[in-house]
């Protein structure tokens, strides 16, 4: 499927695989391509895995360390009010995120897009759960103090501290 596309160059790059703006040969669009850096295996076929999104101009915490002066508090609002709709849409559809972090929230102009579900979990399994999972300035002291028993709130106090970052 990747040859539908053109790999412009790597956007970025994670533990587990790497990000690259991708234009579509057919109509031109430019995309966001997740490469999965190791092998995929199913039963029809085998390879490397890539996922095709939407392109976005910055990550938040790309946004926050560029700027000279806080962002003003009409977009704060605004971007914070975008990333609690997409936790609640998420939590609602029994589904809780544990890695949120300015890294893994997406900016294009006004708009917020929540990413990277590596880490995502069902809501409706049972605990205990990984313990060191979120990245550590972002977890809840349920994370640092119980052994893998935490609940959807972790993302909400993540949000929180999100919240925080951005006001300073």
């Amino acid at each position: 499927m990747l040859q539908k596309y053109r790999i412009l160059g790597k956007k970025g790059e994670g533990s587990f695989a790497e990000v690259l703006a991708c234009q579509n040969l057919r109509d031109g669009q430019v995309y966001a391509c997740k490469r999965l850096k190791g092998d995929f295996t199913s039963d029809k076929r085998s390879g490397r895995l890539a996922l095709i999104f939407e392109l976005m101009d910055i990550n938040m915490h790309e946004l926050l360390h560029a700027r000279k002066r806080p962002l003003p508090e009409f977009r704060v609002k605004s971007y914070m009010f975008q990333l609690f709709k997409s936790l609640d849409y998420i939590h609602s559809n029994g589904i809780f995120h544990r890695d949120i972090k300015p890294e893994n929230i997406l900016i294009r102009d006004s708009l917020l897009k929540l990413a990277d579900f590596g880490s995502c979990r069902s809501m409706y399994t049972t605990p205990p759960y990984t313990e060191y999972i979120a990245t550590r300035w972002y977890r809840p002291p349920e994370c640092l103090l119980t052994n893998g028993y935490y609940t959807y709130k972790m993302d909400i106090w993540a949000a929180g501290c999100v919240f925080f970052e951005i006001l300073t």
